[in-house]
């Protein structure tokens, strides 16, 4: 269900758009270089999806912009994470952008991070169990 909302290039570079600051159809369009039905197609279901919320900023004429919600601004880490894998894996000259913390300067660093023990881990150190949800998952047994 996750890659129904954000699991096409188009969605993905809406939602960088939109941590960059941009709201506007406009500005989202010009800097995507994106046609406008596939810009309002996508910006629809993100929207519908909850990761956008539109909201007015000019009644005559009617205008919106697109603002990040919570469920949208959570997505960040999944858009920093594939960056600086693309950065690593694909970019031969180096990153073209690289990520700062605000306050201090310092690049961002991915990883994975164990609240227990506060330790980083890597992605071997991973396991799985079922969750509260996996019982949904599960179809029904028939009685006999």
């Amino acid at each position: 269900r996750s890659l129904d909302i954000v699991g096409d290039r188009w969605s993905i570079l809406i939602l960088r758009a939109a941590f960059r600051g941009l709201r506007r159809f406009d500005q989202l369009r010009r800097a995507l270089d994106i046609p406008k039905a596939v810009l309002a197609d996508r910006l629809r279901k993100l929207v519908e999806a909850g990761v956008l919320a539109r909201h007015r900023y000019q009644d005559h004429p009617p205008r919106h912009e697109y603002r990040l919600t919570a469920m949208g601004r959570e997505l960040s880490p999944i858009l920093v994470a594939l960056m600086q894998w693309g950065d690593r894996w694909l970019s031969e000259n180096g990153p073209p952008t690289v990520l700062v913390h605000e306050p201090c300067g310092t690049e961002v660093r991915m990883a994975l991070h164990c609240t227990a023990s506060g330790e980083d881990f890597p992605p071997t150190a991973i396991t799985s169990r079922p969750g509260p949800g996996a019982a949904a998952l599960r179809p029904p047994t028939e009685s006999t």
